[in-house]
């Protein structure tokens, strides 16, 4: 900041913290001024987490110092941390979905009158908070949490965070459950509120909304402060190697080649359900094809069809050239079909499991629970080899998977489908809320499987990743499959087709 701006509203000063065997913060030092929002990137396990933690006093620090509007401060507790004017935003919310909005931002802080909650003061003040937020005109204090958009979940966090008076938020991967439309009103909310003088510290893997919102950008390594520069000043290539210290060979892999992709696995024929019309595509060995669409286009819809979770009701799908009707989870297994859902902790994983044991979920339902399966192979998957095979990175087969980082954590989800030899894989988000560099092992993995000749299906939110892994794209609007396009395609192709622009031109035309 130049001289004549105003003090950091608030200094980290060398702060350290280990672990059991683990150096997780090593004399790391950050700054964030009033009115500015500062990204903190790295990858997973660089200590992002760990250092947030401590600044909310949810961890205390071995070593160093915090200084809130120039007097040091240091919390014991998270509440001491909100009362002092800093909260923070979780990815994974702490909303009740069965109460209402009002009731969530004030929750243990309602307003009282005569020994008894004063429910009118408690929704006009939640009023004003969302008109503050410009957001009174699609939230209503009264609204159930359960009823709204995953967007706006976020603004009423960012409501309760607003309700606590604070002047310091942290945001941890705020955009990470959101599409592409409800970003947009989430930047415009994180702007307005930079705009009052807050300071926020934005922490994402996203490097497009890095660049667009950030001021200044800290990267964090192995626990270590490695730079902090403008983000104007910095390219994302540049950005790439301070975060894993190398060079990415390639981000995207080469598309699969003509002679790489073999025989159909699955077609569907004008396919519906109560919310899919007339499904229509095929997918073939060794292809990776793309669904793109926007937040309620029925993406997720389409690979819950597919996988029995919500089953087609009319239609015809064949798997391996024969007619099938998949019903349940258990039958698109018995297919050979794997689905990679995108919230792998609630759907995915047995958190307190061992990796051992998660590896093998799928697999068991396949068998017998009382099976024996052991480490070599004997009986059952090799599980060292298939976690070898994904390049997992944890203590032993025994640690339980809740201890992961996000992208290892998405590699086990990875083995148990592999551990059934699925032939066909749909991965729903495949890189949601990890880092570049897992992303990009991701990725590698994703091809690797193609060529060895399996079929897959892959959702994802973000366009660049749609266009850089995918051999054709299948567009979604309304329930519809409403185009498809080829490996490279656009994103402005793809959102012509999402938007329903392109349809609508058609509809004119004829």
């Amino acid at each position: 900041m130049s001289q004549s701006s105003p003090p950091p509203l608030l200094q980290i000063r060398g702060i350290t913290k280990q672990f059991p065997g683990v150096l997780a913060l090593d004399n790391v030092s950050l700054e964030c001024y009033p009115g500015e929002i500062h990204a903190v990137v790295g990858e997973n396990g660089a200590g992002k987490s760990t250092l947030m933690k401590i600044l909310v006093g949810a961890y205390q620090p071995d070593h160093g110092e915090i200084y809130l509007d120039g007097q040091r401060v240091h919390f014991h507790h998270p509440r001491q941390a909100q009362q002092a004017g800093i909260s923070i935003i979780y990815q994974e919310f702490t909303l009740l979905p069965y109460r209402t909005v009002a009731q969530n931002i004030f929750l243990g802080r309602e307003p009282a009158r005569h020994g008894l909650i004063d429910r009118r003061a408690m929704v006009e003040k939640t009023s004003e908070l969302l008109r503050r937020l410009k957001a009174d005109a699609y939230i209503s204090p009264h609204a159930l949490v359960r009823d709204l958009s995953v967007a706006q979940q976020q603004i009423v966090e960012i409501a309760k965070a607003l309700s606590l008076e604070a002047r310091v938020l942290v945001m941890d991967e705020p955009t990470a459950a959101l599409a592409a439309e409800e970003v947009n009103l989430l930047f415009d909310v994180v702007r307005s509120l930079r705009d009052s003088g807050m300071a926020i510290i934005y922490i994402s893997h996203r490097f497009q909304e890095i660049f667009e919102l950030a001021r200044r950008i800290t990267v964090l390594k192995d626990g270590r402060h490695v730079a902090t520069v403008m983000a104007h000043e910095i390219t994302s290539a540049d950005l790439v190697r301070l975060m894993v210290g190398r060079e990415l060979e390639y981000y995207y892999p080469p598309y699969a080649t003509p002679e790489e992709i073999g025989e159909t696995r699955l077609r569907v024929e004008n396919a519906s359900n109560d919310f899919l019309k007339n499904i229509s595509f095929e997918l073939r060995a060794g292809e990776i094809v793309g669904i793109a669409g926007l937040q309620g286009s029925g993406r997720t819809e389409l690979a819950q069809a597919l996988f029995g979770v919500k089953p087609f009701t009319s239609g015809k799908v064949e798997v391996r050239g024969r007619i099938t009707h998949i019903s349940s989870p258990l039958a698109a297994i018995r297919q050979g079909m794997g689905f990679i859902t995108e919230d792998r902790k609630r759907e995915g994983l047995a958190l307190r499991q061992s990796v051992w044991d998660n590896v093998l979920l799928a697999f068991r339902a396949l068998q017998h629970m009382l099976t024996p399966v052991r480490l070599n192979g004997a009986g059952g998957p090799d599980v060292r080899a298939l976690t070898q095979q994904v390049d997992l990175r944890a203590a032993s087969l025994s640690q339980p998977v809740q201890y992961l980082s996000g992208g290892n954590q998405q590699k086990v989800v990875l083995a148990k489908w592999l551990a059934t030899a699925s032939e066909i894989l749909i991965f729903d988000e495949p890189t949601r809320g990890i880092d570049v560099n897992a992303k990009a092992g991701i990725h590698q993995l994703l091809r690797a499987l193609a060529r060895a000749g399996t079929a897959i299906l892959m959702i994802s939110s973000e366009l660049p990743e749609v266009i850089g892994m995918s051999d054709r794209i299948l567009v979604m609007h309304d329930g519809q499959i409403v185009g498809e396009l080829p490996a490279g395609a656009s994103e402005a192709d793809i959102m012509l087709l999402a938007t329903g622009q392109q349809l609508l031109a058609g509809e004119k035309r004829s």
